[in-house]
């Protein structure tokens, strides 16, 4: 009768439930078939396992014909990760083989040759589907341990070599489960190395990036070179509000199946800041290639996303954000089938008013011709520009601003003010399963949580008609008084919320 042992694979970002059956019969002598659309890693795992299994002392079948079958059959398997799971079904056609049965345990890992675990990539996904199908006890590498315990309602045992998860399974040897605190308490407070405190003057600039943190909206920042637009930016992640649990979970599937943590960080407790260079193709920002892996719009899922000299990126990777920007998601579609992956980000550009940056600067002379400063901004599409809610002028700084010996505001002081408007912004859409922020509300919740007084509907439709904006264009507008006015504290939309925002909206139609 085949043994029979649960794992799991991962598919983009989630995971699935694999059944593994293992089979000895008569037939040619030792020769060991894996079935089930394996990829080369898992063929590969019979003789891993094979030799893990002799250099752990341990005894199987030899003599017979294994056939080992991962169900379901029809879904392609990839990964080192069934190692463990196939050694173990191995074992238990041996006679007096001692091992207990294994329906309530889920089991993860990839053997060396000597029979020690190594980690594997995606654990955090395998731990959530072994609780969805009611898997009691989840037994993974050590190095992956603390990262799937942070799953409720799961034991996590954490073993460093297969005799050890013989040993244990046969009651010879005692392992403790794995005890998270999920991580947000240690890192969580971890002072920030970037502050505000650093960024002389600029005080209109720190305002907008202030009201975009509070609301999750994107931002372009435009100004010449050196005026301070990369110094901000890097800087958004000291005053965005720390992570929810459940924001960190599924910011750490992602990293988890990129294989981007490491022993000490095996939880991702800070807000990701990616930026990635502007010679990046669409395959590297959107996610792809021949198996669709996450690209850098999913690794900056509920963080910021800093897209350095706008208009220097290839225009078709700018284009193919546009579903991110709207649905929050991004789907890929290859032959091999197709898949989604989460990308809520805050985007965060910069760029230059022209190709030598110095358009509109009263001190230093623009070198640039028209039709070059027009084919320079050209590079951006309206569409693309609509997506972006607010636009703020950056301009160069003064001596007298860099030298001066003010005191500036930290980090600190403005992230409690965001954190508390967020809050608020929690606290509203506490119905809505995938709405946390004022950016992310849908026409229904606009019409609902936006509604302006006589005054501010007067003075929308003004803006709306004197700078020819679009539709997208206003409800961008809406959502950005909305976070105003809860920066304010105020249950209402007042007029001077409602300017502020339309004056964010103001430079795209003013410099383009």
């Amino acid at each position: 009768m085949p043994s029979k042992v649960y794992s799991a694979a991962v598919v983009g970002v989630e995971a699935f439930e694999v059944e593994i059956e293992v089979h000895a019969g008569w037939g040619n002598c030792d020769k060991i078939a894996v079935v089930g659309l394996p990829d080369a890693a898992v063929k590969e795992s019979k003789d891993r396992v094979t030799s893990a299994i002799c250099n752990s002392a341990l005894r199987w079948p030899s003599g017979k014909r294994i056939t080992i079958n991962l169900a379901p059959a029809d879904v392609r398997k990839e990964g080192p990760s069934f190692d463990l799971p196939i050694a173990l079904g191995m074992l238990k056609l041996e006679e007096n083989n001692g091992l207990p049965g294994l329906d309530a345990f889920c089991i993860s890992g990839e053997l060396a040759l000597s029979g020690q675990l190594r980690a594997v990539k995606g654990v955090l996904s395998i731990a959530l589907e072994a609780k969805r199908r009611h898997r009691r006890t989840l037994i993974v590498p050590a190095d992956n341990a603390v990262e799937a315990a942070v799953v409720e309602g799961v034991e996590v045992y954490g073993a460093s070599s297969l005799s050890e998860v013989v040993q244990f399974l046969r009651g010879e040897r005692a392992l403790d489960p794995v005890r998270s605190t999920n991580g947000l308490s240690d890192e969580g407070s971890v002072e920030q190395e970037l502050d505000f405190g650093e960024v002389k003057g600029q005080q209109h600039v720190k305002r907008a990036v202030e009201v975009a943190a509070a609301g999750g909206h994107n931002i372009l920042c435009i100004g010449p070179p050196g005026s301070g637009k990369s110094m901000i930016a890097k800087r958004i992640p000291s005053i965005l509000p720390p992570l929810t649990l459940r924001e960190a979970i599924e910011t750490t599937k992602v990293h988890s199946v990129c294989g981007l943590l490491n022993g000490q960080h095996r939880f991702v407790t800070s807000r990701p800041f990616r930026s990635p260079h502007h010679t990046i193709s669409d395959a590297g920002l959107l996610g792809g290639s021949g198996q669709p892996a996450p690209g850098e719009v999913s690794l900056a899922h509920n963080g910021v996303l800093f897209l350095d000299e706008l208009p220097e990126f290839h225009r078709s990777t700018l284009e193919v954000m546009r579903q991110p920007l709207e649905d929050g998601k991004v789907t890929i579609s290859r032959a091999a089938g197709s898949l989604t992956f989460p990308s809520e980000f805050m985007l965060v550009a910069a760029m230059n008013p022209c190709p030598c940056g110095h358009y509109g600067d009263l001190r230093r002379e623009c070198r640039c011709a028209p039709a070059q400063v027009q084919k320079y901004r050209n590079r951006l599409s309206g569409p693309l520009m609509d997506r972006i809610d607010i636009h703020v002028e950056v301009p160069a700084m003064e001596l007298k601003d860099l030298t001066e010996n003010s005191v500036e505001e930290p980090s600190a002081a403005i992230r409690e003010r965001v954190t508390r408007a967020r809050f608020l912004q929690l606290k509203r859409f506490s119905e809505e399963s995938r709405v946390a922020c004022n950016a992310r509300m849908t026409t229904r919740l606009l019409r609902k949580h936006c509604v302006l007084d006589s005054d501010s509907m007067e003075l929308l439709k003004q803006a709306v008609t004197n700078l020819n904006l679009s539709a997208r264009a206003y409800d961008r507008i809406l959502k950005v008084a909305r976070t105003i006015a809860d920066l304010a504290g105020t249950r209402k939309i007042q007029v001077d919320h409602l300017a502020e925002a339309v004056q964010y909206r103001a430079l795209d139609r003013s410099l383009w």
